[in-house]
């Protein structure tokens, strides 16, 4: 690729994927790679493990540590991949401010699939009854911002092949 590769957000509600798809791509592309949850305080990993959602005012800090990761490179790294819910318009906002070129791939799936996911797995603090409160508070991303939207009924390895076919074609990626 000749363009500078954009930091990348895999973004969606819990059960989708995030982290593994954010994980490959990591892997794939030769970029460091950081789940969102790390970036939780206790007191929100607290909230969410007594099947609590988190408000706005739990998530604006933590989304401002991972707008500072996204856009750090001390490490050297030219870009970063993480995984985030960006449940919101305003918090991808708030995670722009901070990469302006940050591109979001919106891992998506019916409510029916991301249950079964949900009831297969074992989570530190993420119950499977807050799914419906993700589901309500979720914005896709608008015609205006930087996205991609995948259909998570596909396997992991075909995801990561689509975002690596547009990145490849140039539509992800932003000019150094």
């Amino acid at each position: 690729m000749c363009k500078k590769l954009a930091p990348l957000v895999v973004m969606g509600v819990c059960g989708c994927g995030k982290s593994t798809i954010g994980a490959l791509l990591g892997e794939r592309l030769g970029l460091p790679f950081s789940d969102g949850d790390d970036y939780h305080p206790l007191a929100n990993k607290m909230k969410m493990a007594q099947g609590a959602p988190l408000d706005d005012e739990d998530r604006w800090p933590w989304l401002a540590e991972i707008g500072a990761a996204l856009a750090d490179t001390s490490d050297g790294a030219e870009s970063r991949i993480i995984a985030c819910s960006a449940l919101k318009r305003r918090y991808r906002d708030l995670l722009r401010n901070h990469a302006p070129d940050v591109v979001f791939i919106h891992l998506s799936g019916d409510p029916a699939t991301l249950s079964a996911r949900l009831a297969g797995r074992e989570h530190e603090y993420m119950p499977s009854t807050l799914l419906q409160s993700q589901l309500a508070t979720l914005e896709a991303p608008g015609t205006d911002e930087a996205h991609l939207v995948l259909d998570i009924g596909e396997d992991p390895d075909s995801l990561v092949d689509q975002v690596l076919a547009h990145l490849n074609a140039g539509s992800l990626s932003r000019p150094s």
